[in-house]
């Protein structure tokens, strides 16, 4: 309590009121929740008591979640450290693309035990193949964002680990959509699951939408003028492709705007840097790849651009979710080229609704 308390919670939000007590409870969940609904802390709340209240080994690993990006177990082992932070449950996060001190690190950790393992697919397989890793009192097994894994080829690496997993223990599965895929891989894991539905996937409502129907050379004057019109505290631009963060950020770094880009091209230590300044608002604008759309939990974003059309709705959902957190208000505008406005019509259909599209300045 000590931990959620100087956390800032206070009011559950409702994926949390309703996955907590079944989790108490032992059982398994199925849950369809999208980014930014407080899932994180809806699991990791309800296994940091069972760790505390019930007997268990700290030589052994107790609790593993696998997660598709080592952004998003950098981030949900921060939450985990300030929620566990007055309690003994110790975490660590496990995932590629560090130097070799950080394997050296994660092997001490998973062969003399800890509590709470944070992982991605492919970094957990390179471990467990060593033959150190002490699974055989794992009792909870969680998967974040597994629709996402799945779309990223892991499959068959989940169910790769989770052969090396003691066939009696608690799974709980979060995923923003339900395709056909996930229904057959949460039957081969989960054991008469409960099923939690947080509502279809649509954006707060107090996001202002627009669009932006522009020609490519159009793009980055636009997003300068955008940038100028107001005085935006936090920023974040999407693009599709690496060079048009590194295009679009050069042509804003010329113009003396606060901002960096993060992309795959980046060394962890780097990407980790400037999330860093810019959730502590040293930064004021961010020029990502989708990387970034799920799972980065950076509160109070004024406005979201959208650069490139998003490949689908989903993805639009969760870059415009980036904005109006929790009850705050946010912007979201998205560039439609004349080859994206099929793309982008297809969005619309997802939301039930057109987007309203603004005006370009004529200067442009």
């Amino acid at each position: 309590m000590e931990g959620i308390d100087s956390m800032g919670y206070d009011t559950a939000t409702p994926v949390q009121e309703q996955v907590m007590i079944p989790i108490l409870q032992g059982k398994d969940i199925i849950a369809s929740a999208q980014t930014g609904t407080g899932k994180t802390a809806a699991f990791l709340l309800p296994l940091m008591n069972k760790i505390v209240t019930e007997p268990h080994d700290e030589h052994l690993i107790n609790a593993m979640i696998i997660v598709p990006t080592r952004e998003l177990a950098v981030q949900i082992a921060q939450s985990m450290e300030g929620l566990s932070y007055f309690t003994s449950v110790s975490s660590i996060a496990v995932y590629g693309g560090g130097d070799g001190t950080s394997f050296t690190t994660e092997k001490k950790a998973l062969s003399s035990g800890v509590d709470v393992v944070i992982c991605t697919p492919g970094r957990m397989i390179a471990h467990l193949n060593m033959g150190y890793v002490k699974m055989q009192a794992l009792r909870y097994l969680v998967l974040d964002e597994a629709d996402r894994m799945l779309d990223m080829g892991f499959h068959d690496d989940i169910m790769k680990i989770i052969s090396f997993l003691p066939k009696k223990r608690q799974n709980l599965l979060f995923s923003a959509t339900m395709p056909m895929k996930m229904r057959e891989m949460a039957r081969k894991i989960l054991h008469n699951p409960l099923e939690i539905n947080i509502a279809i996937s649509k954006p707060p409502e107090q996001i202002v939408q627009e669009a932006f129907v522009v020609y490519e050379s159009q793009k980055i004057p636009l997003v300068k003028d955008v940038l100028r019109r107001k005085d935006f505290q936090s920023v974040i631009v999407f693009c599709s492709k690496k060079q048009n963060v590194k295009q679009l950020s050069n042509e804003l770094k010329r113009a003396n705007f606060s901002i960096e880009e993060i992309h795959s091209d980046l060394d962890q230590v780097k990407r980790e840097q400037v999330l860093l300044d810019f959730r502590n608002k040293k930064l004021k604008i961010l020029v990502a790849t989708d990387i970034l759309s799920r799972g980065i939990d950076i509160e109070d974003i004024d406005l979201v651009i959208n650069y490139d059309v998003p490949n689908d709705g989903e993805d639009y959902i969760h870059r415009i979710g980036r904005t109006a957190r929790a009850s705050s208000e946010g912007t979201a505008y998205t560039f439609i080229t004349e080859k994206e406005q099929q793309k982008f019509a297809q969005i619309e259909a997802l939301l039930g609704h057109p987007v309203t599209k603004a005006r370009v300045p004529e200067q442009f």
